[in-house]
């Protein structure tokens, strides 16, 4: 027996054990087109057909909205805002909202606000300093020394930057940041979240969609800052049922921005 009619038999067996090995319905289709893989992926359910892509933009607003037709599919970013007007376009219309999750998830460069007191102004030097070697980009509200100043104007400062979308998110450094919180909620589109251990900050994150951190220099030490401010950074809202709550205390702030 030479070499060629060697090779032909033994890849004939090599052919019949893998046949033998599939599972049925993998046997069957290989009928018609052979094949030695069988996929192991789930079956992939129908995609969603979008109307409007919006994904580039991290505030929604009625003009985005307002000539889509009622039942229409829009594509936003994962970290979108809608404006209150185009909150309810979007709920009278019943449009249906598909958030775009980026390629490089959670560990994406972000643009931070900062701001802090003069109680906490010598963390928030090593907050940037920190944030930077994440590779994140900061901009920085102030205050620029130890001498006294208002924490609500630097909280506000922070606060108007992500409502109006020019920054991804913010974070606020006070004696205790309960004030910086408070004063940060006052802005519509705002969710502050004072946190002051890493549980928390992955709680604000994941299951009420915090996007201002306040943060106490008094209660926490530089360690404890990094490893908050990273958790926090890393964690995202991931589950409809958290979007869902979360969708209620927007609705709350609306009522409340129609009646004044």
């Amino acid at each position: 027996m030479d070499d060629t009619t060697s090779r032909d038999r033994i890849r004939a067996l090599v052919r019949d054990v893998l046949d033998k090995a599939l599972p049925e319905e993998a046997a069957s289709a290989s009928s018609t087109t052979p094949s030695r893989f069988v996929s192991t992926a789930p079956a992939a359910s129908a995609p969603t057909t979008v109307t409007a892509d919006e994904s580039s933009k991290t505030v929604i607003t009625e003009d985005d909205v307002r000539d889509l037709a009622a039942g229409s599919v829009l594509r936003i970013a994962e970290g979108a805002r809608l404006t209150p007007l185009a909150a309810d376009i979007v709920s009278e219309k019943q449009i249906q909202i598909v958030r775009r999750v980026p390629r490089s998830g959670s560990d994406a460069s972000k643009l931070i606000a900062v701001g802090a007191d003069h109680g906490g102004f010598k963390m928030k030097e090593d907050l940037k300093a920190f944030l930077t070697s994440l590779g994140n980009q900061v901009h920085d509200f102030g205050t620029n020394s130890e001498e006294a100043v208002d924490y609500p104007d630097f909280a506000y400062a922070v606060a108007k930057s992500v409502a109006e979308g020019t920054a991804d998110v913010g974070i606020v450094i006070d004696g205790a940041g309960v004030g910086s919180a408070m004063t940060a909620n006052k802005v519509p589109g705002v969710r502050a979240a004072a946190c002051y251990s890493v549980e928390v900050a992955r709680n604000s994150r994941e299951h009420n969609g915090a996007n201002v951190l306040t943060l106490g220099s008094k209660t926490i030490n530089s360690a404890q800052m990094r490893d908050i401010v990273r958790a926090w950074l890393t964690t995202e809202m991931t589950e409809d049922r958290h979007r869902k709550r979360v969708a209620k205390i927007q609705a709350i702030e609306r009522q409340y921005q129609r009646s004044s």
